[in-house]
């Protein structure tokens, strides 16, 4: 048996036994969890880190975490505040550095990579794709102003709830950016598919 009847009879199998999105959140989480260890045990990050300009990029995009994250932080939430080189300093001593590993752009690079290789209609993923990093910039916002919340309230949790809570959220976001992309774009396209198939 040849492979592309193999790959068809596959596929076949998968559509007649509606494994389809087992299937997806298996790929989903290979290439989520693979470029993960790319990035950091394969070597990636410190290989990047050689090159000004991705160091320069980095300090942008957390300078641009930093600056929506103080104001509403200083003028939304009303703490007193001091910020001094993308460092928030609070009233209680405590303070929190929004550095080159918090800009976001790991993550970027992990939604851009499960994107360009998880199927679909490249018609969408033209647009879909800056929406998602648009998306996972304001949640990373969002997650410094939540541990600047925690660290004036229960500066005792900081570190687990930096590290084990708000941390991982960045994979929920993702997966759940991913679904709708599963729900809206690829699965209707493999539905076309089989409709197509079926009337011909």
């Amino acid at each position: 048996m040849s492979i592309t009847k193999g790959i068809k009879k596959a596929r076949i199998f998968i559509l007649k036994n509606k494994l389809q999105p087992i299937l997806d959140v298996l790929i989903f989480t290979i290439i989520i969890y693979g470029f993960h260890l790319l990035w950091w045990n394969g070597g990636l990050k410190h290989f990047l880190n050689q090159f000004a300009a991705f160091k320069e990029t980095e300090k942008f995009l957390a300078h641009q975490v930093f600056i929506p994250a103080a104001f509403f932080v200083k003028h939304i939430i009303g703490y007193d505040i001091k910020t001094l080189s993308d460092t928030l300093y609070f009233s209680n001593n405590g303070s929190i550095t929004v550095a080159g590993s918090c800009s976001g752009l790991k993550q970027f690079y992990e939604w851009l990579m499960l994107m360009i290789l998880f199927p679909g209609p490249w018609k969408h993923k033209l647009w879909y794709i800056p929406l998602g990093i648009i998306v996972i910039h304001i949640e990373n916002i969002f997650r410094i102003i939540i541990l600047s919340v925690v660290l004036m309230h229960w500066p005792a949790q900081w570190d687990f709830i930096h590290m084990w809570i708000m941390r991982p959220f960045f994979y929920v976001v993702i997966f759940l950016l991913w679904l709708i992309w599963e729900e809206k774009f690829h699965l209707v396209s493999i539905r076309k598919k089989k409709s197509k198939n079926v009337n011909r």
